[in-house]
């Protein structure tokens, strides 16, 4: 760390999509943190946006004198060997979703970062959004009564395959390898563990040779979770489509039908220390069952700055991380799950150990 102001030096590895759209303004309107090494193939682009910089390889990055904390933003195969030399480097680390390609590099992950005492923490950033956050304040009024159904939707309309390492056959490709870490986050931050886990998968558009579509099912004691995503739904946010939330209870529904602004704001090059930033104008709906009076409930400032802001306070209190890497191996387990279910065609349960299942029941209190 630099200095006696306790500023902590980011090496960002990768400079694609999330690098450039997500870590990078986050890491700079974050107090505390300043972004001192990038690697990326586009040195240009780095060094127009942050010009005092140092732009070198991936590997450089990890073993860098000047970085204090690795994140690692690149493809999903590369995630482990990278965030494991980081570790072993003394550094510590955030790694993007997926936490890695496999349960078993999950699980190796948290091993290393516990054997050289370094943080490590998985950017889960749709926990900050309005939708999540919204989905989040209607479950802890308790107007639901007791909540039955939870659904969420990631849609797009994307008929045409592209030739990118997401849609080619491959470690970590396919749309739910991309989403389903986010969706299944969602579901266990909100409501926990989930007993068993039943899925289906399908490649619908032509030409596609990773899936495209992907509709999983969690199943709880007295409740059932659907995490649903496809890359053919053409309508778009408001009420003219479906929902992207919702929830059902035995006193009342509700639903929330556009999405978050900050992934799009962010790409305009807004950045999240702007007047009007996360202001998400669309309203989730309250349906009252015995009435069928609808309540508008206006939604939350989304803003993942203090995704990072606990991220900085974890490496200077030796608090934990906001996501740590045995919550990244929860949502591990659970995606192998689904995939292992939509081959299988079986409902599994979620493949943890009693140690792991342990842990995670004394970190994760619920909801309501």
């Amino acid at each position: 760390m630099s200095g006696n102001t306790k500023t902590i030096r980011v090496g960002l590895i990768g400079y694609g999509f999330a690098g450039k759209t997500f870590h990078a303004p986050l890491i700079r309107c974050v107090p505390g943190l300043a972004l001192t090494v990038v690697a990326s193939s586009k040195r240009d682009a780095v060094m127009a946006e942050f010009s005092g910089v140092s732009v070198c390889s991936a590997e450089e990055v990890t073993t860098h004198p000047e970085v204090d904390l690795v994140v690692v933003a690149t493809p999903n195969e590369s995630h482990f060997p990278l965030a494991a030399a980081a570790l072993r480097a003394g550094k510590d680390v955030v790694v993007d979703k997926p936490f890695t390609v496999t349960l078993a590099e999950a699980r190796e992950l948290v091993k290393i970062a516990a054997e050289h005492k370094r943080l490590l923490s998985v950017f889960q950033n749709r926990r900050w959004y309005s939708e999540v956050l919204a989905t989040k304040a209607v479950l802890e009024s308790g107007v639901l009564g007791e909540v039955s159904h939870y659904e969420c939707h990631m849609d797009r309309f994307r008929p045409n395959v592209r030739q990118r390492w997401r849609e080619n056959p491959g470690p970590g490709a396919g749309l739910w390898f991309d989403l389903g870490p986010h969706l299944i986050d969602q579901a266990l931050h909100l409501f926990g563990m989930p007993d068993s886990v039943n899925a289906n998968f399908g490649i619908l558009r032509p030409g596609g040779q990773t899936d495209d579509w992907a509709h999983v099912q969690l199943n709880y004691p007295k409740m059932r979770a659907i995490l649903h995503a496809s890359l053919l739904v053409a309508w778009g946010a408001g009420v003219d489509g479906g929902p992207r939330s919702a929830l059902h209870g035995t006193r009342a529904s509700w639903a929330k039908f556009g999405g978050d602004v900050q992934e799009e704001q962010l790409m305009a090059g807004m950045l999240p220390n702007a007047v009007g930033f996360g202001v998400d104008l669309d309203s989730g709906i309250l349906y009252d069952g015995a009435s069928g009076e609808q309540t508008r409930i206006p939604a939350p400032v989304g803003d993942q700055r203090p995704y990072y802001a606990g991220v900085r306070d974890a490496i200077l209190t030796g608090r934990s991380a906001p996501i740590s890497g045995e919550h990244g191996v929860a949502v591990m387990a659970v995606l192998e799950a689904s995939f292992e279910s939509g081959t299988r065609g079986q409902t599994l349960p979620i493949p943890l150990t009693p140690e792991e299942r342990a842990n995670w029941t004394r970190a994760f209190s619920p909801i309501g």
